[in-house]
């Protein structure tokens, strides 16, 4: 059987070696051709082009726009021409990505004498490369209509805000001037007729709506829209409270998770009413464009108005006092509790109104009425509302009650409101409508903005408070995994709630000035983006893969330093046979190592490149030119101190008058234990520019134990002498070689001074000993009857 293999192996490398060259030449064809693989996405010339038509009319719109609300339509126009471009370039990024994979695995055109294998492979790339270059040809055009779009959105902003400006420094009639209220009494008839148009389109809108076999189903629908924004909105917020009540833990997160539930069932059950309400609206017959703008609008307005309301009936909750976030008193809650809801109320009736006279183009004197009247209207509702506060407060203090925990910024927010109240109704009485009306506006929006970001920081609070809690499972697992304590546990909870509490105020900075009544959420969301996803951003590659990435990348890194390095003190080190400094000192080093590679890992995972961060080293070498230039040469002496040496942690050291035990060498200083337990922080360049004293150093030094003792001039000197060398050489501690010896010191007047001088094993006993040996020695000399010499008087 095995002639029969071998016989079999024998024609098969005979066949193989006397192969053709052709057949050869189209096995190595077919094995080097690559695979079919899944077709590549692409997009046709022809959308490319209808992107660029769009963005010529939309150019050609703004420029002939003579209006803030028109101008205010084509930004959101333009917003959404940005989003499609951002998801057409992104579907065609993979293709370019496999695509250029496969040029990478064909790699350049190989120089072999076999044409038929160099034919195929280059038809291959050939083909390959088109398709890529179709690709990057389109994504270079999309960048480029995206960054028109991007300077037209900047174009857009700034003629908003020289109409703004234009409009607000205008001067018109007062509120106190008849000719203002004229477009009550006596409506122009070019106004007249365009109002009349627009209910016409509204009829037919309704006609088409309740025509006969529709009206049940119309019904239907508005019935349905009308019990989810009231029966469903109560139900929602029951539903989200029980959630939070049996599923959150107990504490501060659970209150403001349910004021959070409050505010996203009120928003919720309202979304889904309006758009049960367009459906009816819009089920047989699409809106005209002029309905469509004004229904795009009301839309905005209505999701303003239900904010004021949801945001105020979260925070002030006065039904449930305990959930209250903010310190308020009940009386003062209640007392603040119709007004929103007259606010919203109001806004909408007559925001709407001014809106009808936008959409149909009336005259200036209409628009300007309309303003003035919303302007007046939220000026005397929000000043009734600060009114109705103060009353109240003053109240509870005459009855001896707190009112609230008043703070600065609640003492702001009065002022600012009562500051702004007062300007509105002033720039009403003097003519200045428009800026009463954006004054009012603003009041209104940044009510909203501080609302919502309050609401949203005090639940990411609570949440980092109550996912790091020692307390919770998520607390016990966190201490468990890096192997750390609960002031540190706390520490790491300050940090990610001091950073998330930053970038939500920073976001709420820009929701003050990026927005205003009518921003949606997709609108605030993409300039935020904007203007946080900046060139620098982008160039620096921070994509939240990347900061999942680079997370991930701390905390293992940190947990593996920590862990080799108990590792190290624990169980391998104690095991050499170097001394404790030299452990400890190698322990040091490998955490400063290890955390500076941990750090750069974590740059690395961001997908940071260093050339990107020449501006940051620039910066670096500015402050250590001037401020860091301390730490800098701190750090360098303690990786000197680690490596070289001279001075250990056990050492016993003495440097500018202070004299301890070297408990530790930091990154920037050393702790030095003095006698009394204290610790002294010393600069570790201290160490080594200045003269230093290492008693310990070599492990061999020796204790010296000094005593100068003034005796009467008529003592026997030399029964002194021996009294004191049998003291010495009888204690045990006092070493044989070097032997103790006695010195004549000094001979004065008041007396002689004898210096007797022995050693000990350990500079560390020093002290000790010496308070035995007097004790020891002035116990014989009172045996002997020898008294010490008695100091002169003072004079």
């Amino acid at each position: 059987m095995f002639n029969v293999w071998k016989s079999m192996i024998y024609v098969a490398f005979a066949l193989l070696v006397a192969t053709p060259g052709w057949l050869s030449a189209a096995t190595m064809a077919d094995t080097l051709a690559p695979a079919p693989t899944a077709p590549v996405i692409s997009i046709s010339d022809s959308e490319l082009l209808g992107l660029q038509n769009q963005l010529n009319s939309l150019k050609q719109q703004v420029s002939q726009a003579s209006t803030y609300t028109q101008l205010e339509s084509s930004q959101d126009l333009v917003l959404a021409l940005i989003q499609n471009i951002e998801r057409l370039s992104t579907s065609l990024l993979p293709g370019q990505a496999q695509l250029q994979a496969q040029l990478n695995v064909l790699g350049p055109v190989p120089l072999d004498e076999n044409a038929q294998v160099t034919s195929a492979i280059t038809t291959q790339r050939d083909t390959l490369g088109e398709q890529k270059d179709r690709i990057d040809n389109q994504l270079k055009t999309l960048a480029a209509l995206k960054v028109s779009a991007a300077e037209l959105i900047t174009q857009i902003a700034s003629i908003r805000r020289s109409l703004l400006e234009a409009e607000v420094t205008q001067q018109t009639n007062s509120i106190l001037n008849p000719r203002f209220w004229s477009p009550l009494f006596d409506l122009p008839l070019d106004d007249r007729q365009r109002f009349s148009a627009l209910v016409q389109q509204l009829n037919v809108t309704h006609q088409a709506a309740w025509q006969p076999g529709q009206r049940a189903i119309t019904a239907s629908l508005l019935v349905l829209a009308l019990v989810i924004w009231s029966l469903g909105r109560k139900l929602a917020g029951r539903g989200l409270a029980w959630l939070c009540i049996h599923r959150m833990p107990e504490g501060r997160l659970r209150r403001s998770s349910l004021a959070l539930a409050s505010v996203l069932a009120t928003v919720l059950s309202a979304g889904i009413a309006l758009q049960l309400l367009h459906f009816a609206a819009t089920r047989q017959l699409p809106y005209t464009p002029l309905l469509a703008d004004l229904a795009q609008y009301l839309e905005k307005l209505a999701y303003t108005c239900v904010m004021i309301t949801g945001l105020s009936r979260a925070l002030l909750s006065t039904k449930h006092p305990s959930w209250r976030l903010p310190d308020i008193a009940d009386p003062v809650a209640l007392a603040i509790e119709p007004y929103p809801r007259r606010l919203a109320s109001l806004l909408l009736v007559l925001v709407t109104l001014v809106q009808m006279s936008n959409v149909t183009g009336m005259s200036a004197e209409v628009v300007l009425f309309g303003r003035g009247i919303v302007a007046l209207v939220v000026a005397l509702v929000i000043g009734a509302l600060l009114l109705r506060v103060s009353k109240t407060r003053r109240a509870l203090i005459v009855a001896g009650e707190n009112p609230e925990g008043v703070t600065t910024s609640a003492g702001l927010i009065y002022v600012f409101a009562g500051i702004a109240v007062v300007v509105s109704l002033f720039a009403l009485v003097i003519g200045y409508v428009t800026m009463a009306r954006f004054i009012t506006y603003e009041m209104v929006w940044i009510f909203i903005v501080f609302a919502a970001f309050y609401l949203l920081t005090q639940v990411y609070q609570d949440t980092c408070e109550s996912l790091f809690s020692p307390r919770q499972p998520t607390g016990k697992a966190i201490k468990q995994l890096l192997g750390i304590g609960n002031p540190r546990l706390e520490q790491i909870c300050t940090v990610f709630s001091g950073a998330g509490r930053a970038i939500l105020m920073l976001i709420g900075v820009i929701a003050l000035f990026v927005g205003g009544i009518g921003t949606t959420f997709g609108q605030l969301v993409t300039s935020t983006a904007a203007i946080l996803g900046g060139e620098g951003l982008r160039k620096l590659n921070i994509v939240p893969d990347n900061l999942m990435r680079a997370f991930l990348t701390l905390m293992i890194g940190v947990y593996l330093i920590r862990t080799l390095r108990r590792w190290l003190d624990g169980e391998f080190l104690p095991k050499t046979e170097m001394d404790p400094g030299m452990c400890a000192s190698l322990s040091t080093l490998f955490a400063n190592i290890g955390y500076a590679s941990i750090v750069l890992l974590t740059l690395s995972s961001l997908g940071i490149k260093w050339t990107n961060l020449a501006w940051i080293v620039s910066a670096l070498s500015v402050g250590i030119g001037f401020g860091l230039q301390e730490i800098v040469k701190n750090f360098i002496s303690g990786l000197i101190l680690l490596t070289e040496r001279p001075v250990k942690v056990g050492d016993l050291i003495s440097i500018s008058g202070v004299e301890g035990d070297i408990r530790r060498i930091n990154v920037r200083a050393t702790e030095i234990q003095l006698a009394d337990r204290s610790i002294m922080i010393v600069p570790n360049s201290h160490l080594i520019s200045q003269n230093l004293r290492n008693v310990t150093l070599g492990g061999s030094a020796q204790g010296v134990v000094i005593l100068e003792l003034m005796f009467p001039l008529d003592i026997d000197p030399e029964l002194v002498q021996n009294l004191l060398m049998d003291s010495y050489t009888e204690h045990e501690s006092i070493l044989d070689k070097p032997a103790p010896f006695l010195r004549f010191s000094q001979l004065k007047p008041e007396g002689i001074t004898l210096t007797i001088t022995g050693y000990v094993g350990s500079p560390r006993t020093v002290g000790a000993i010496k308070s035995e040996l007097l004790f020891e020695i002035l116990k014989r000399l009172g045996a002997a009857g020898i008294e010490l010499a008695k100091p002169p008087p003072t004079p």
